[in-house]
């Protein structure tokens, strides 16, 4: 079977009004804006209201991405979403998308890949379409990670926040083509990043509420040293693997975890910051999504050329890690 071409066609993001910003967070726990600022770069991050949930920021984000592709979504036949934070356990958190706008010709799944949602998500698209069997895919990232932070541990709630980002591909028209794809992940690394009860593993009681443990719990200092390696492998493997050179790439947009982390990545690389895009300091890590709010922004605001290389790289729980190369 010879496979097609694959095309980015449109894209979208959208994140909450509200903004939580390191002085509010000053408020609520034992923290300082220099303290947050230094160790990750954010200044704000967006948060839901209550009553909002992941699938109405990915429904906003999807809508935006069909107006940009000029795609209705009746024409959809493939809804992909990337979350670590469903509306529920089941159904998937797509498949609410797909009742509110309407996508009747549409197949929908979740996929679940902790920060890495977009990317993987992206990639199994990606693939569907170059092997014929959909013609317009809606890939959606969104999470809401506030719902599940513990606003009492200082090391983990400053750093998240909510958004939404999305892409639409169809099979290669001339347009922004996908060159490029790699997945990988290390299941040895489970426990770094975990969301302990509220499954079948450990199901709600008293005792996981009482314990608060339907937070979200992180080994932070683990996770720099994986991330950074790993980003700057991830890239150096990936433009080989498409003939081309650092020197070739135009912009690397990275998972949006960590300040530091991107700037230790960038000198692993040998590369200027001004090559790596970075968003981090408005929105923190809104998980799945940062790497599709930051794709949707760097194309908005000019960042993206005809003809650029741009790599998109993100890690996250599981451990996961994935990398795709985009021609402009």
């Amino acid at each position: 079977m010879q496979l097609q071409r694959v095309s980015i066609i449109g894209s979208g993001s959208y994140v909450p009004e509200k903004i939580l910003s390191n002085s509010d967070l000053e408020k609520m726990v034992d923290t300082s804006d220099e303290w947050i600022t230094t160790r990750t770069g954010i200044k704000e991050r967006r948060i839901v209201e209550d009553g909002v949930s992941t699938s109405d920021l990915a429904t906003r984000a999807a809508l935006k991405a069909l107006e940009s592709a000029k795609v209705s979504p009746e024409q959809l036949d493939l809804i992909i979403l990337g979350t670590a934070t469903p509306d529920n356990l089941f159904p998937s958190t797509a498949c609410y998308v797909h009742q509110k706008i309407a996508a009747v010709n549409a197949s929908a799944f979740d996929i679940s890949a902790a920060c890495c949602g977009f990317v993987y998500s992206l990639t199994v698209g990606y693939k569907m379409v170059s092997s014929g069997a959909s013609k317009n895919a809606l890939i959606i990232a969104a999470d809401a990670l506030t719902k599940l932070t513990d606003y009492t541990d200082r090391a983990t709630c400053v750093l998240f926040g909510d958004g939404a980002g999305a892409v639409v591909l169809q099979p290669h028209n001339q347009g922004h083509e996908l060159l490029y794809s790699h997945l990988g992940a290390d299941g040895s690394g489970t426990d770094l990043m975990i969301l302990p009860a509220g499954a079948s593993k450990m199901p709600a009681s008293h005792k996981t509420v009482d314990e608060r443990l339907h937070y979200i719990k992180l080994r932070g200092r683990e996770v720099f040293k994986f991330a950074v390696i790993k980003m700057a492998d991830l890239v150096i493997a990936a433009v080989k693997e498409c003939s081309l050179t650092l020197d070739d790439v135009a912009l690397i947009i990275p998972h949006q975890v960590n300040l530091r982390i991107l700037e230790s990545a960038a000198e692993r690389l040998n590369i200027s910051m001004d090559k790596i895009f970075v968003n981090i300091h408005k929105y923190g890590n809104t998980s799945a999504a940062a790497t599709a709010i930051a794709f949707d922004e760097a194309r908005n605001s000019g960042r993206l050329k005809k003809g650029d290389i741009v790599v998109l790289v993100a890690f996250g729980g599981g451990l996961t890690w994935g990398v795709n190369v985009i021609r402009w």
